[in-house]
């Protein structure tokens, strides 16, 4: 499949979409996840055009994974959550439903389960606040 250049993410990128900015740097921007699954779910990803990991260039897949690494332990810090999961899909079957490589950051506690991905949309004024938090952060 081609990348298509109308994907949100995409659009998110060009500032054409809005979002809750969490970093931006030269290679990669940081937001949160509108539907999370976890208080504190953000995602990363490159402003490169790549689909998957595959179409990723190396600087690319070092600069995502940089970012990542930094806005994951702000999540950290400021959820308070005891441990992150860091998600990456490559591909309908493996679950992509946005199709711009992207890392979730989903902060982790024992015994509280994950909400159900995409189904249902976080108050944007708790969003707007726990992003610039998290920002605060960084």
């Amino acid at each position: 499949m081609a990348y298509d250049s109308q994907n949100i993410f995409a659009k998110i990128i060009r500032g054409e979409a809005p979002c809750f900015k969490v970093y931006e740097d030269e290679h990669t921007l940081a937001f949160m996840d509108i539907m999370p699954q976890a208080e504190g779910h953000t995602l990363v990803i490159p402003k490169e055009n790549a689909e998957n990991i595959f179409d990723l260039s190396p600087e690319g897949a070092a600069a995502l994974l940089q970012s990542t690494k930094k806005v994951a332990a702000a999540v950290k810090k400021v959820t308070g959550a005891p441990g992150v999961m860091l998600a990456q899909l490559n591909g309908t079957a493996a679950g992509q439903t946005v199709f711009h490589i992207h890392f979730h950051i989903i902060p982790r506690s024992a015994g509280i389960d994950l909400a159900l991905h995409a189904r249902d949309k976080a108050d944007f004024t708790r969003l707007k606040a726990l992003a610039e938090r998290i920002a605060a952060a960084i």
